[in-house]
């Protein structure tokens, strides 16, 4: 085997079970981390998902699996539509197990409150036989998982939150069955089973909720046509969609989604693209025109040859994008992880030392068993491992749903640090292609004759300046002349002739060697070069009839965003391979202050590198093949999703559509999002580090701990899912 192949690593994800708490988080990291030929393993407790970079030829997929189930999860290959399935089974088989145990709790509170004279006993409640098989019922069958877990943690030598539970129902357990058998003292099987009932509930919860934050994938995945109608030798059928191939065309009649990536081949109609860019407004499409599957077909029929299908597809690519990025860790997630490592183990001190401080202070062995019950459940980790993932998960998918794919949870912190915007300018600012922006006539012609001689002019010539002056005359429904003779001269212009007269349309150069004097439009072409403009002077039967300007025109919102990421206190800058003048121009119209022009592509990562040393944190936003070692070099690449693929691929957020406004509302997003996490985080440890003396000073009954510790879950699953409510 070769040095090349050895070295050579893949990524897989794996669907894990089992995990409860930060704790297992670490744990399983820790053990993949350890394996030979595995290059990063990360774990992410709210997707149930593990992401392994390792090298295939060292290590296999079912040595992973293996390891993972070792440590007593169970784990498989990640696929998307089986991880939905398995969701919507793991939520009912908590849910009947919750029922179970809160059906058996009903009659234990019901003697509880008796024993308290705040209702009537009832003999049978009150008989200790029956509540001890009333708790061994749920102790066994909706505990076992937590025996379970808690016996495979113990066995490697580590402790979870399962651990943690199941010392603190087995204390009360116990103690209470020894009661009834042997001793005559109180029980407390209402507090074994209201804790594993209250931790259920919690979990039962959690799920649901935590099933909101991916909705995002699920929608994605509901978007996918089932089935597409191809012509093939001259028959049309209806085939699954995965049977499509490259080079089929595609029937799509009004109303349908089309099925795949393609390129319309007949038929007009406006295709409905919100679903990938966010846009509301329908884009018209005619042939040549790309489409994507997914989108929606407005009015007329379309035939589509197909170009990408299966996982080649954008919609595809999109899911992939989202769930690697809900998948990710945040650096910040790091010190949670942190923590939770030693947080487990020193809680168990904690919980001992509880229990002999009390048995020395009071000699009451059910006192200090319930304090150390209290200690053990109201330290449990749970919303500890979800504040960042959860976050993220919602931060990502709120993105995708806005036309905004951020790669990882480390783009969506990183952007929350950017300081220093820089854009390239061709196709990020402005449109990317030229456009007539003024035509000015002289003497008594107007200004739809001037359009019309320099169209008819140009109307044989192949210069992409020449395309744009024929389409706006065409635009305007000008009659555009045949010319009776044509010649062009490169680096002048054309000169033509129409209906018996000659017509020059071009440069000052043109004119002067034609003998044809300037003086009336001299101060107009300076003043319109001065704007970066490039001008045409158009001449018939040796008199100026006019000028024509034309420029690669700004995008519509373009100053807007400029603006608004400057009052967010972010410098903007432009990076351009164009003249100064040009991009000094530009840039006025737009508002940005600082210009780097006239900087080969090559050396426009070196201008993000020079910025980066000063300390700046970077975003570089960009959207052709020149703007990819910019866009790797910065601390954060933003492509604009209508470049090119390279663009796309090397940046680390990606915007659908080409309106520089999204920049503002990634920002934003990244920003919400911290906030979110940083509020989970604060409350997840607050609440740890408060309760904790308050159940070791005996202040807290076990029931309650347990109902906070379920809550503290719910509750940071919650606030994020208010990021849903974000509109960026």
């Amino acid at each position: 085997m070769s040095a090349t192949e050895t070295r050579r690593v893949a990524r897989l994800d794996f669907d894990i079970t089992g995990m409860s708490c930060a704790a297992c988080v670490a744990r399983i990291e820790r053990k993949l981390s350890r394996l030979e030929g595995v290059e990063n393993a990360t774990v992410n407790l709210a997707t149930g998902r593990a992401t392994v970079i390792y090298r295939p030829a060292v290590l296999k997929p079912a040595d992973i699996i293996q390891a993972i189930r070792e440590l007593g999860y169970g784990a498989r290959e990640h696929t998307i539509r089986r991880e939905l399935v398995d969701y919507e089974s793991a939520t009912l088989r908590e849910r009947n197990l919750f029922i179970l145990a809160a059906v058996s709790a009903l009659p234990l509170l019901y003697a509880m409150a008796a024993d308290m004279r705040a209702v009537p006993p009832l003999p049978l409640f009150q008989d200790r036989l029956f509540q001890f098989a009333l708790a061994s019922l749920v102790q066994f069958i909706p505990g076992y998982h937590f025996y379970r877990r808690s016996y495979l943690n113990l066995r490697h030598g580590t402790v979870n939150m399962d651990v943690l539970v199941t010392l603190g129902t087995t204390a009360a357990y116990g103690y209470s069955v020894a009661n009834t058998f042997f001793f005559h003292g109180h029980v407390y099987y209402e507090t074994s089973v209201l804790i594993i009932t209250l931790v259920m509930l919690g979990r039962v919860l959690e799920a649901r909720a935590k099933g909101r934050t991916s909705e995002a994938i699920k929608k994605l995945i509901a978007l996918q046509p089932k089935t597409a109608r191809v012509r093939r030798n001259g028959f049309e059928e209806d085939i699954p969609v995965e049977e499509v191939r490259v080079g089929d065309l595609v029937i799509v009649r009004p109303g349908e989604k089309i099925p795949v990536d393609g390129v319309v081949r007949e038929g007009r109609s406006s295709v409905d693209e919100s679903m990938l860019t966010g846009e509301p407004f329908p884009v018209d499409k005619g042939p040549g025109d790309q489409v994507a599957g997914a989108t929606i077909n407005r009015h007329g029929s379309l035939i589509v040859e197909a170009t990408r299908v299966g996982a080649g597809t954008v919609l595809a690519q999109i899911i992939r994008i989202v769930e690697e990025a809900q998948g990710s860790k945040a650096p910040i997630q790091r010190f949670a992880d942190l923590v939770a490592a030693y947080f487990v183990p020193a809680v168990v001190g904690i919980a001992l030392v509880t229990l002999f401080a009390w048995l020395v202070l009071t000699g009451d062995v059910g006192r200090a068993m319930m304090n150390m019950t209290a200690v053990l459940l109201i330290a449990c980790p749970c919303a500890l491992g979800l504040a960042t993932p959860t976050a993220i998960m919602v931060g990502t998918g709120r993105g995708a749903e806005s036309g905004i794919l951020i790669k990882g949870g480390e783009h969506l912190e990183k952007a929350y640090r950017v300081t220093t915007v820089v854009l390239d300018k061709t196709g990020t600012i402005t449109r990317g292609e030229p456009a007539v922006t003024d035509t000015v006539p002289l003497g008594d012609t107007v200004s739809a004759e001037l359009l019309r001689l320099a169209a008819a002019a140009e109307k044989r010539s192949e210069h992409p300046l020449a395309r744009t002056v024929v389409n706006r005359a065409a635009a305007e429904g000008l009659d555009i002349p045949e010319p009776t003779a044509f010649t062009a001269l490169p680096g002048k212009g054309v000169m033509a002739e129409i209906a018996g007269e000659q017509i020059l349309l071009g440069n000052r150069k043109l004119f002067r060697e034609a003998g044809i004097p300037l003086d009336p439009v001299e101060e107009l072409v300076a003043s319109l070069e001065q704007d970066g403009k490039t001008v045409m002077i158009c001449a018939a039967g040796g008199r100026i009839k006019g000028v024509l300007a034309l420029a690669d025109t700004v995008k519509e919102h373009a100053a807007e965003a400029i603006q608004q990421l400057q009052a967010m206190g972010i410098e903007t800058i432009m990076l351009t391979g164009d003249n100064a003048r040009t991009a000094q121009a530009i840039a006025a119209q737009v508002g940005i202050k600082q210009v780097l022009a006239e900087v080969l592509p090559q050396h426009k990562a070196d201008q993000v590198a020079r910025l980066k040393q000063k300390g700046r944190v970077v975003a570089m936003v960009g959207d052709g093949i020149n703007d990819a070692p910019a866009l790797a070099t910065a601390d954060l690449g933003i492509a604009i999703g209508t470049g090119t693929d390279i663009a796309i691929e090397t940046a680390d957020i990606v915007l659908m559509r080409g309106d520089l406004r999204a920049i503002v509302q990634a920002i934003r997003l990244s920003r919400r999002t911290m906030e979110k996490i940083r509020q989970n985080l604060f409350w997840a440890l607050i609440y740890n580090t408060l309760g904790i003396p308050v159940a070791a000073f005996g202040l807290l009954n076990p029931i309650l701990a347990a109902a906070a510790m379920a809550f503290s879950s719910v509750s940071v699953v919650t606030n994020s899912l208010l990021l849903k409510r974000f509109n960026p």
